[in-house]
């Protein structure tokens, strides 16, 4: 029998955390729940979460720090939900690694359709085998995307990435030699235009290389920047 989907739900005002509960559960989702961000960074590491819903402005440790700190050792898909709706918040939310942004006030049908929709991308089906051999394969030398599993392998050793990093570097994998600027590659994996600030891409492709190069530096190379216009995919030779 499959495990249920598990969610760490984040926010210090009962109603909000309770609210989302009932939703979620509707959906057979099991929800735990923390107050602060100091409470939820330390469950964070101690459980295994399919998905964490974390609200950006909390008590002794914003969701900002929770996030980063989470994203040192974990690649557990973030939904960041907040008050603020200005420019920089979403910036700074998807800077750190969030995979998702929802502005309150929302609805809880839009929180629980977004947690499925992150939940389909991050490659929730870990806990259902098949037999059948994956038809949406990219393989490279050193590196290997199974997009029907959302499973990256570098040398054999899988790799674990958020759900932004795997559709950044599925994106540039699947277009070889094309360069993308910045704006394009927010647009395209991010669905979103930012206005002035690039720097979210260029963190998120750090942290990519980052987590290539652990395994195999020549997997890590084959995200090129091309300077004064983006990045490009190259492939690696044998």
């Amino acid at each position: 029998m499959a495990e249920k989907t598990k969610i760490l739900v984040v926010d210090d005002e009962e109603r909000i955390r309770r609210l989302l509960k009932m939703y979620l559960e509707r959906e057979q989702y099991v929800i735990e729940e923390a107050v602060n961000g100091e409470e939820a960074l330390a469950l964070a590491l101690e459980n295994e979460y399919d998905v964490i819903l974390l609200d950006l402005m909390m008590p002794k440790m914003d969701g900002v720090e929770v996030c980063t700190e989470l994203r040192k050792t974990k690649a557990t898909p973030v939904i960041m939900l907040t008050a603020k709706g200005e420019e920089i918040d979403r910036v700074q939310g998807f800077e750190v690694g969030a995979d998702d942004y929802i502005v309150k006030p929302f609805s809880p049908r839009e929180v629980v359709l977004r947690v499925k929709a992150l939940l389909r991308r991050s490659g929730s089906t870990k806990f259902m085998h098949t037999s059948e051999k994956s038809k949406d394969l990219i393989v490279f030398p050193h590196l290997t995307i199974d997009n029907d599993a959302h499973r990256v392998t570098v040398d054999g050793e899988e790799i674990a990435l958020t759900p932004k990093e795997y559709e950044l570097l599925f994106f540039l994998a699947k277009q070889v030699d094309k360069v993308f600027s910045r704006e394009q590659l927010l647009k395209e994996v991010w669905n979103y235009e930012f206005f002035g600030d690039l720097r979210t891409v260029d963190t998120h492709v750090k942290r990519l290389r980052e987590k290539l190069n652990r395994v195999s530096p020549d997997a890590a190379h084959m995200i090129t920047t091309v300077w004064g216009v983006g990045y490009k995919f190259e492939a690696a030779s044998e």
